[in-house]
């Protein structure tokens, strides 16, 4: 399966009410949207018809996050009856703006992926779902921080080992798709600051010089699921439904975490 098949997948499987995407480039993933969204990008050149109601942002992800707002667009104006109409919750205006889908797809460098990560945490919950591209580079070459090829993946893939060491509390599950396989992490926790706290230090231990000490369980994609059995998963109507109730990380959760267990990166 195709990174884009699967991504119009996840809009499906998750029910999601907005989006939000870093890295447009030339609209192709935008273009699968059907509700609010907000795209990133410092340079798109979008020329893919987009049918979704779009704050189309030309900046930096750190200098969009670091806007005061910056998901404004998302909330709607005052009035219920324009925010049931543009599909947002009637009450969206005084609630708290929570991220349901997000597809981080910006420069391929791992110290630019984990800031972009922290700045959609912030913005997140526990039943918000993030999506990675490009976390299973097909050869040390495509893995180089210095482009040298056409297809071209960067060390994002050190986010599989960050997450997992320093984070926990989430699940990650890597998805073969091709060409370059996909990283979903569940149970996002916007008051966690441990990311932002050793971020300095996660990128003096991770940034290295060319050519990338890629391991062999992501060349090989040893830990990855099918696309097609993560889409058709059983804990997806109840995360949307849970979403959809409100309901808090302490009753959700732990039931989720569990259904997640076969699918998880580091099972």
């Amino acid at each position: 399966m195709k990174r884009h098949e699967f991504l119009r997948g996840l809009h499906k499987a998750t029910a999601n009410r907005n989006y939000l995407e870093i890295g447009v480039n030339d609209g192709r993933s935008l273009a699968l949207s059907r509700v609010p969204s907000i795209a990133i990008d410092p340079a798109f050149k979008v020329v893919s018809e987009i049918r979704c109601d779009v704050h189309l942002a030309k900046a930096t992800s750190d200098d969009f996050f670091a806007r005061d707002n910056p998901l404004a667009h998302l909330r709607g104006g005052r009035h219920p009856l324009r925010n049931l109409a543009r599909n947002r919750s009637p009450l969206g205006y005084w609630k708290r703006t929570t991220l349901d889908l997000s597809f981080i797809d910006g420069m391929h460098l791992f110290e630019y992926a984990l800031r972009d990560f922290i700045n959609i945490e912030k913005h997140a919950d526990w039943a918000s779902v993030i999506v990675f591209d490009d976390m299973l580079p097909r050869n040390v070459d495509e893995a180089a921080r210095d482009r040298h090829t056409d297809a071209w993946t960067g060390d994002v893939y050190k986010l599989i080992e960050i997450l997992q060491r320093h984070r926990p509390d989430l699940v990650t599950v890597l998805v073969d798709t091709a060409p370059t396989g996909q990283l979903v992490v569940f149970g996002a926790d916007p008051y966690n600051t441990v990311l932002k706290d050793r971020y300095d230090d996660i990128v003096a231990e991770f940034e290295a010089p060319d050519p990338q000490k890629v391991p062999e369980s992501v060349l090989g994609r040893t830990t990855a699921v099918k696309p097609e059995d993560f889409l058709g998963a059983g804990f997806w109507k109840p995360l949307a439904a849970s979403r959809n109730r409100g309901t808090g990380r302490s009753r959700g959760w732990e039931p989720l975490r569990r259904a997640l267990a076969p699918y998880a990166a580091g099972r």
